[in-house]
């Protein structure tokens, strides 16, 4: 069974769409074992709470005074403590430390709103993503899962998915397609492939996707 750790900081949407794949079967032999929200009024932790997953929020300012490494170390702890080995970044608004990248390397799972490289990085996250990609004009945009490291919207890709950017799109309803369309369609398909072995990491790319 694989044991899966969510991180968490707002509605949680990507978190339920996992949760929805595990239950109806799509994604077999795998759970969610734990949610660990950075903010306490996360959505998120209700939806954990309301599937009867261990949730807890811990505040990286209650760290800060208890060296540069406590607070992920706190959630690796917690992780290995309810068995986790794959992660999830479920709209975490925390980058990853380098020491968190080594304790689950190449067992970190992001999704992007937006095809990277393009749109991503630092500063690019939630809204100001379909903003950017708005103002720029392109055509297409889309979202992208990823193994996370701590390069901000690095480490290698898994699946992507575009998505039409329509002329009378706003930045909401823009944000809105994209989870709906792409997120949702690619997060819980890029879980399903690693629960079952198929995902093969080959220099910076992701084979078997």
């Amino acid at each position: 069974m694989l044991k899966i750790g969510a991180l968490v900081s707002g509605g949680g949407t990507n978190l339920q769409a996992i949760i929805d794949a595990i239950n109806s079967g799509y994604i077999k032999n795998a759970e969610i074992a734990a949610v660990v929200s950075s903010k306490k009024d996360a959505y998120a932790l209700t939806r954990a709470e309301e599937n009867g997953i261990d949730g807890v929020c811990l505040l990286k300012k209650d760290f800060k005074d208890k060296g540069d490494d406590a607070y992920e170390k706190a959630i690796v702890d917690y992780f290995n403590s309810k068995g986790v080995s794959l992660v999830l970044m479920a709209g975490f608004n925390k980058i990853l430390s380098p020491y968190f990248s080594r304790k689950f390397e190449n067992k970190v799972m992001n999704i992007h709103p937006a095809l990277i490289p393009a749109f991503c990085g630092e500063g690019y996250w939630g809204i100001k993503v379909h903003e950017a990609v708005l103002e720029c004009g392109v055509k297409l945009t889309g979202a992208t899962v990823h193994f996370a490291t701590e390069v901000c919207d690095g480490g290698p890709i898994i699946l992507q998915k575009s998505v039409h950017v329509l002329d009378d799109d706003t930045p909401e309803t823009l944000q809105t397609r994209v989870m709906e369309e792409a997120e949702q369609v690619i997060y819980p398909e890029a879980v399903k492939l690693f629960a079952e072995g198929k995902l093969k990491i080959v220099g910076n790319r992701v084979k078997g996707a």
